[in-house]
């Protein structure tokens, strides 16, 4: 079973940062996609930003230049550092496991709030 736990959310001012982890329990895991979602409230669920096997990299529009994804394959684990928040980008924070390219599933973490505010 496949674990996804995420911390480091939490309240930041705007132009602050943050910064989010999600350690997996698998037994593998330098083979997978990850990615981060985010959903606002009122909002559809939305892709954020996802980190390949080979490091390689996607962002959202909205967060560009702002946020940077990483990973570290022997802690097992993805990182959102998340500079210069807006109002815009408080959320809940889900860490995303995609092993649909493995016969597996997609696992979702229970998700971490960050709420950006003065």
């Amino acid at each position: 079973q496949v674990q996804l736990v995420e911390s480091g959310g939490g309240l930041a001012q705007p132009g602050g940062s943050l910064r989010l982890s999600c350690a997996a329990s698998v037994s593998v895991f330098s083979v997978y996609l990850m990615s981060w979602y985010r959903q606002g409230p009122g909002k559809q669920r939305e892709l954020v930003a996802s980190i390949t096997r080979g490091g390689n990299t996607n962002y959202a529009d909205s967060v560009k230049g702002r946020f940077t994804i990483s990973r570290n394959n022997a802690k097992k684990t993805v990182y959102l550092q998340m500079n210069s928040l807006k109002s815009d980008d408080t959320a809940v924070y889900y860490c995303n496991l995609d092993a649909t390219g493995f016969g597996g599933g997609a696992f979702w973490g229970q998700g971490t709030q960050v709420t950006v505010s003065s």
